[in-house]
Formats: structure tokens, sequence, C-alpha cells
């Protein structure tokens, strides 16, 4: 069985999440949606909110599953048997942070892969960051937001 790990912080979910999720599934039996808790920050979101917020987003695919965790990604992913880790890349910028995670990981368990979504051309601006921003002055991120994640906004 091929299971996969989308790990991060979705606080909150974007379309561009949305993205790499729905191209991602096709391609493993089981892709768990990790949410990464650093204790060590304060969120926008709940971590129990950013779970029922993905939740109601991919609530019809049964391939998906939602789930929290600590400490290492790699560690976690042996935990739930996966053997792939699933990373959006936006921008060069992305690629060079993300190769030289994988890199690590890679050292660290080298029996999991990681696998590179490059983002759709119109989503590559679209960040948690920038939206958190957007929301903390009062705009409207309905245009970056999948329509389920609004209620919890």
């Amino acid at each position: 069985m091929k299971i996969a790990l989308f790990p991060g912080s979705f606080d909150p979910v974007t379309k561009a999440h949305v993205d790499i999720v729905k191209r991602a599934v096709n391609l493993f039996d089981k892709l768990y949606i990790g949410i990464g808790v650093n204790s060590s920050k304060q969120g926008f979101l709940s971590i129990a909110q950013r779970e029922q917020m993905l939740r109601a987003v991919f609530e019809m695919e049964p391939r998906i599953h939602i789930i929290a965790y600590e400490g290492l990604t790699v560690d976690f992913c042996k935990s739930i048997d996966a053997n792939y880790m699933v990373r959006g890349i936006r921008t060069v910028s992305d690629f060079e942070y993300e190769k030289a995670i994988a890199q690590m990981n890679h050292v660290m368990a080298p029996d999991i892969e990681s696998i590179f979504i490059v983002s759709k051309p119109g989503y590559s601006s679209i960040s948690s960051t920038i939206v958190r921003e957007v929301l903390k002055h009062g705009g409207d991120v309905s245009q970056f937001i999948p329509k389920e994640a609004l209620a919890y906004l």
C-alpha cells in the first residue's frame, strides 16, 4: 500500500493546499494531511479548528486522513507507515528550502521519498501567511480559501 504524508501548518488551509492535495491523492492509496504542531508558535487557528476545517474541505475523499502530530516529520511518517512525503513548490525559494529539508530527511530516513508537486501558476502567490495578513486587516480572503473553510475564519 502506498501511503503518503502532506505535512504543513494549514493555518489556514488555502486553495493552493487544496490543489496540491487533489493532485497528490490519486498517486497514493492513502494520503495523510499532517498538521504539524509547533509548541513554540502561537497559531492563528487552534489545532482543533484546523483539523475541523480540513475535514470539512476533504470530507468527500475517503483516501484522505487528517491528523495532528508533534516532533520530527520523518518520525511521524514512520509511525503511520508512510514511505512518501508530499511537498508543494510555489517558487524557486520554496524549492531550495524544501530540497534542503528533503536531503536532511533522507539522511535520517532513507526509505522515505520526498515528492515535490509544483503549484499551478494561479496559486503560486497564495500562502497562509499572506492570507492571515489580509484577514488581520479586514480584507476579503474568499478568493484564496476553499469555501468550506470560510466558516472557520
